[in-house]
Parts: structure tokens; C-alpha cells; sequence
């Protein structure tokens, strides 16, 4: 940004007819209103404001191959037109929500910003199934630490990770029974007082496990509120109806089609909200945290560990005690050692799983090492990593046979590096040309680019911004 010529006369002027204190006085606005550092990049003597939408497992060609999947989703095409756009997005080990949602917010791979599955490695079961809900498991600094010590205003609906977060209107994502007072949890944890004033007239917040389209209809109205009555400058909002249709039905099936349209009708309506917000100074981006392929066998590597005397059972049919246990990632599985320096124990892992991938009915495409699973960046602790073949996800029996029928229709969690795994960017606002395609990006670009737009700083990330113009 240039300085104003104009602007530095005036001052200059001034200086002239003033006393000495006067023109440091002076001279101090010159610096600080007209240096480009005082400036948001692209909105001079204005604030910018960012809306960052997740829709759950929107794989890119469900948008610039709409015709040809028979969609009709005009809202989120419009951004082919009217502003930036990757064609695909190639995510993080593994492709899983909690991890990849992580990635988004801070530019960093799993194994340094400390998220590196869905489910917390909790091999006795002792934490009851818990997800990496809580921020503070988060290693680095995330846009909404970054935005809040700015001096910015930031919203949250229903993000992944955030429970705890510095978020100053913050409508959390967390679980447990799946009755009434998961939405009692919810409201204990996030921003006082928050969800029941939006509800007086909203009517009911749905709980976190009621992740179904017709929850993300309610969610979009709640941010759209927020933006109202709280005109926060950074807002995160979350969509999960498209993955949970996904993995019951299958990617492009009709139901899971019918459920994507519905959300293109959400994203129209934040994007006009955001508008409403900052005229001429919303940017408007919407992401997603993997593709999906579809599923038509479990292999269920826990019975085969459960055989081979690596971990026991006890009478209620829990484990006991393990030496080496699979960490489920979908469509693949870190292995973990009880004693990483157990060499014995390492190689009768080796020697198991070697012996299961030599039999291409197991569904099993590639073993990694750890220092494999290292150049990818996570599961830092595993020993191995089981990446399976398309159409195989991880199943979690310990009683049926070893290659079975499905849980899922479509899954995901399988190796970046897949196809079906890349994931969506597309990206509106002041900042941003017009009908840009990115080509192929790396999902670590995504923070940084957002931290840019609203003139803060992540000094973890790994990757620069993009260039939208």
C-alpha cells in the first residue's frame, strides 16, 4: 500500500506552524494512520471481516462437475464466477474431521498442532469414546487466538476443537449420551448466557449429536443471529449434515446429493448475511476437511490383533491389557506399541500385518514405517500406519470374520495423497480476483491466507498465503 501523498503535504504543513511537541505529535499520526503496516491489507481505514463456512466431506467435484453429478447448487458455483477457487485441496494425515479442522484453523499438520485423529488414543476405553474436544489439546495458535489478540471480535457455531477456545461468542461442539443434557453441556461450556438468549427466539439449539441437515438449517440460522446482534469481525460455522449422509449412504448417492443442495441454500444465505454485516468488505469462505470414497468392506484388524495375543479381553468384553492396538483413522489405522523400544513386539506386528497385505482380499494397500508416517507429518507416536484400498475401511469387530460386510457406505481417513481424499476451497471477497482458479492447493495454505485477509499473524504456520488476485 502506498502512503498518500496528500496526506504527508498536509502533515508537512502543519509541522510548520506548530510547536515542537506539536509536530511529534503530528509526525506520529503520519506513521501511524498512513504506514502500511497500520493498514489491513485491502481495506484501507476499514476492518475486514471474514466468515469461514466448513461443509463436512464436500468433495470439489460435487461443484465444478455439477452437471455431471446432476446437482444443482448455484450458490456455491457462483464462487467459480465471482471469486477464487482451488481444484482440489490435498488435506493432512489422516483425512479425518478433528485433524483436518485443526489444519484449517492454524496452518499446521497434525503432528505439530497435536490433533491427530477423530477419537483421543484411549486404548482401555477409560475416557468413554472422547473426542479431541477441547482447544487446549491445540499446541499452536489458531485464528481465533490470533484474531482475539488483535483486538477482534470472533463467533463460533458448532466448529470442531472448540470447547474452551478463546472465542468471544463461542456455541461450542461436544457430545456424550446423546439425550438432553448434551445440550446442557453445551450451553455449560460455551460463551454464558449465549445459546439461551438466541434460543428465546429461535427456539431449540439442537444437541451435539443431532448432526443431520435439518440441524444444520437451525445451526445457520444461529450464526446468521450472531451476526446481527453480536457483529463479530471473524465467524467459523460448521456443517455436518453432508458427512453424516455420506457415511450412510455413500458419496453422489441420491440422498446425500438432495442433502448438498439443501446446504448450497444455507451457504446463499450466510453469504447475503455476511454482506449485511460489512458492506463491500465481507470475505466469505467456505472449505471442507476431506473428500469420501465409497465402502463396500470392514476389515477388522482388531480381531486379527485380538488373535495374534496382542491385546486381551476381559469378561465384559473389554480390553484389559495390550502390547500393540490399532488407533482408528477410518480408512486407515496407526499402530500403536505399549513399549515403543519393545523391538520384539515390532516385529510381531510386522511380521502379522505382512502377512495379512500379502492377500489382496484383506483390503490392505500399503504398510508405512514411522519414519513414513513421520514425512506426513502424523500420528508422531505410531509405530506403523495401515493405509487400506478404496472401497476397505477399518472395521472395529473383535468377534467377526477378518474381511466383512460394511458399517459405512462411504468413509474416509485414508493417506492424502488418495484422490478421493482432496478436499474444497472457494473463496470470496474484496481481496479476491474474479474467476482465479488456484489449481491444486495444500490445506496448510488455507489459515494463513484467512490470517492475512484479517491482519493478524500465525507465526506456527507452515506454508504462506495464497495469492487470491
Amino acid at each position: 500500500m502506498k502512503r498518500d501523498p496528500d496526506l504527508r503535504l498536509y502533515v508537512a504543513d502543519r509541522c510548520r506552524h506548530v510547536t515542537v511537541f506539536g509536530r511529534v505529535v503530528l509526525l506520529f499520526y503520519l506513521v501511524v494512520l498512513v504506514s502500511p503496516a497500520a493498514v489491513i491489507a485491502g481495506a484501507p481505514f476499514g476492518k475486514a471481516f471474514v466468515m469461514l463456512i466448513s461443509v463436512d466431506g464436500l468433495k470439489p467435484e460435487a461443484i465444478m462437475d455439477a452437471s455431471r453429478h446432476g446437482l444443482k447448487v448455484p450458490n456455491l458455483r457462483a464462487f467459480l464466477v465471482h471469486g477464487a477457487y482451488a481444484t482440489g485441496v490435498r488435506g493432512v494425515l489422516p483425512t479425518l474431521t478433528y485433524p483436518s479442522h485443526m489444519t484449517l484453523m492454524t496452518g499446521t499438520s497434525p503432528a505439530r498442532h497435536g490433533i491427530y485423529a477423530n477419537t483421543t488414543f484411549d486404548p482401555l476405553d477409560r475416557n468413554e469414546g472422547g473426542w479431541y474436544w477441547y482447544a487446549e489439546d491445540a499446541r499452536v495458535a489458531t485464528l481465533w487466538s490470533a484474531a482475539g489478540a488483535a483486538g477482534l471480535k470472533t463467533a463460533n457455531v458448532y466448529w470442531p476443537i472448540s470447547v474452551g477456545a478463546p472465542i468471544t461468542y463461542n456455541l461450542p461442539q461436544i457430545w456424550r449420551t446423546g439425550t438432553e443434557d448434551d445440550l446442557k453441556l453445551q450451553r455449560a461450556l460455551g460463551t454464558p448466557g449465549l445459546e439461551q438468549e438466541l434460543s428465546a427466539t429461535l427456539g431449540r439449539y439442537p444437541g451435539g449429536m443431532e448432526e443431520t441437515v435439518a440441524e444444520d438449517e437451525i445451526r445457520a440460522r444461529f450464526a446468521m443471529r450472531l451476526l446481527e446482534t453480536k457483529r463479530p469481525d471473524f465467524i467459523t460455522v460448521y456443517f455436518t449434515g453432508l458427512d453424516t449422509e455420506e457415511h450412510r449412504s455413500g458419496p453422489f448417492s441420491a440422498a446425500a446429493d438432495a442433502v448438498l443442495e439443501r446446504l448450497d441454500s444455507l451457504v446463499g444465505a450466510l453469504r447475503a448475511a455476511a454482506q449485511r454485516r460489512a458492506p463491500g468488505q465481507a470475505t466469505v469462505c467456505v472449505v471442507s476437511d476431506h473428500g469420501f470414497a465409497p465402502v463396500e468392506h470392514d476389515v477388522n484388524l482388531y480381531k486379527a490383533f485380538l488373535d495374534a495375543g496382542l491385546f486381551t479381553l476381559n469378561e465384559a468384553h473389554k480390553i484389559s491389557s495390550w502390547r500393540a492396538i490399532p488407533w482408528k483413522a477410518g480408512g486407515s489405522a496407526a499402530v500403536m506399541l505399549a513399549n515403543p523400544d519393545d523391538a520384539t513386539v515390532r516385529g510381531e506386528v510386522s511380521s502379522l500385518l505382512n502377512k495379512l497385505a500379502s492377500d489382496p482380499e484383506n483390503g490392505i494397500d500399503r504398510i508405512l514405517t514411522h519414519d513414513d508416517i513421520i514425512l506426513e507429518r502424523g500420528f508422531p507416536d505410531a509405530a506403523l500406519l495401515v493405509s487400506f484400498k478404496t472401497g476397505y475401511e477399518l472395521g472395529l469387530s473383535y468377534t467377526a470374520p477378518l474381511v466383512s460386510g460394511p458399517s459405512n457406505r462411504g468413509m474416509h481417513g485414508y493417506p492424502p495423497d488418495r484422490a478421493e481424499m482432496r478436499s474444497s476451497f472457494f473463496i470470496s471477497g474484496p481481496q479476491v480476483a474474479a474467476g482465479r482458479s488456484l489449481g491444486e492447493i495444500d490445506m496448510r495454505q488455507i489459515a494463513p491466507t484467512l490470517a492475512n485477509i484479517l491482519g493478524i499473524s500465525l507465526p506456527d504456520a507452515e506454508l504462506g498465503p495464497l495469492s487470491l488476485r
